[in-house]
């Protein structure tokens, strides 16, 4: 598996467990909630009062934006056998920069502008496997 690959399927595993915290710190504040209860809340835009709440949900939510560039970016390369150091460092630092967003996001963390700068960075690793596989089979 290549490096890209492998920093897929970590940022893929980062997402299917990124909607927890959410969901327990739903079940913790609200308890268990009914059919009913579930799509009201859902359809207020989680406008729950609880700031841990309304974290978790942004740091799932904020991944699922980037994800899709993420792994098409990674397929695109892999399909195509463009696989760089480059590549392969910046598949890597999207996963880590993902990670560290999450736990700003998580903790409240509301200095130095970490979160559009994490998410900045994280933007740039993807403009960099783009440009690696632009370089090698576009131009």
């Amino acid at each position: 598996m290549s490096t890209e690959l492998l920093y897929l399927f970590l940022t893929s595993v980062l997402l299917i467990v990124l909607w927890t915290p959410y969901i327990f710190g739903q079940v913790m504040v609200n308890g268990l909630l009914t059919q009913k209860e579930y799509a009201e809340l859902r359809s207020a835009s989680n406008t729950s009062d609880n700031f841990f709440l309304r974290r978790a949900d942004r740091a799932h939510v904020n991944l699922v934006e980037q994800f899709g560039g993420f792994a098409g970016l990674v397929i695109v390369a892999h399909l195509t056998g463009v696989s760089t150091e480059i590549t392969a460092g910046a598949s890597a630092f999207f996963f880590w920069a993902r990670i560290a967003h999450a736990v700003v996001m998580l903790t409240g963390f509301k200095y130095l502008m970490a979160r559009t700068i994490i998410f900045t960075a994280a933007w740039v690793a993807l403009m960099l496997i783009a440009w690696e596989i632009a370089a090698a089979k576009v131009f």
